[in-house]
């Protein structure tokens, strides 16, 4: 159909029909077409300034020269210049002069909280109460002891991990590797349970102390209270790693743990080590009873 004039605008059209409506010749809005110039003009600009066309091995550097990769380690350099007067002193003071120098304590509180949240948090909870097989950092339960040199050694040599000086502990598989007889694992339950206040079986709690002093009290104490020394925890408290019901109770005391806390002195320098340890002992750190 050859153009024609639309009696309502006035402008042509197309010659392009749809069910009846003809479609107009409308030209592209003086603006855009500008906008679409200049956009055309500053692409030509910045191919010729700055990288932008791939080759198969390389690809064009621009007249400036510009580097991203260049330009990220310089600002890491400089971030680390920033850096180096504080974590210096960091490395050089003992935590005592640490925190009686506000400023830098605060400092390694700030820093030590970054590094937690980008590294701990996701098996301790980026509140730090932790979650199911992952202790609560907030509290008073240690099993290794809350002072910041006992969170500084876990945090640099970890547990049950690959470093020569880890620390080392595990539940044993008390029923599994038959020390201890089915019917004695179910006693030994109620008197674990005893031992927080739990509702129990007094007879069946009865029937385990002997057992317990045997088997158990080398680790968790004559009371239960736990030992820093080998990691054992405290069994008067409500503080339970994996849970204090009967199932839950079978499986430690039937199967055992052997909870893994990753070291972490090869990826991270003593500052940052120093920090994190400041961190997390002022989320909660401190000694609770064990005798």
């Amino acid at each position: 159909m050859a153009p024609e004039r639309d009696e309502v605008t006035g402008k042509l059209t197309t010659g392009h029909v749809w069910d009846g409506i003809q479609e107009l010749n409308t030209p592209m809005p003086t603006v855009v077409a500008w906008l679409y110039r200049l956009s055309v003009v500053a692409a030509v600009i910045y191919w010729v300034l700055m990288p932008a066309w791939p080759y198969v091995t390389d690809y064009t550097r621009g007249v400036l020269g510009y580097h991203q990769r260049v330009s990220v380690t310089n600002q890491v350099s400089e971030a680390k210049s920033r850096r180096a007067d504080w974590e210096g002193k960091l490395t050089s003071m003992s935590f005592v002069d640490i925190k009686a120098d506000g400023p830098l304590h605060e400092k390694a509180i700030t820093s030590g909280k970054a590094v937690f949240g980008n590294n701990c948090g996701v098996c301790h909870g980026f509140n730090a109460k932790g979650q199911a097989k992952f202790p609560n950092l907030t509290d008073k339960d240690w099993l290794w002891g809350g002072s910041i040199e006992a969170i500084e050694q876990t945090i640099r040599f970890g547990i049950n991990a690959s470093h020569d000086e880890t620390r080392s502990g595990a539940m044993l598989a008390f029923g599994k590797d038959e020390v201890l007889e089915r019917p004695q694992v179910k006693d030994m339950i109620e008197y674990v349970r005893s031992l927080s206040g739990a509702e129990h079986d007094a007879a069946g709690a009865a029937r385990a102390v002997p057992l317990f002093a045997e088997n158990c009290a080398s680790c968790h104490g004559e009371k239960g209270r736990g030992d820093y020394e080998t990691g054992a925890p405290n069994l008067t408290d409500q503080v339970w790693l994996y849970g204090s019901d009967r199932e839950t109770l079978w499986q430690t005391i039937y199967y055992g743990r052997t909870g893994v806390m990753p070291h972490w002195t090869e990826r991270f320098d003593t500052p940052t080590i120093k920090a994190l340890a400041i961190y997390v002992h002022a989320l909660g750190g401190g000694e609770s009873s064990k005798n």
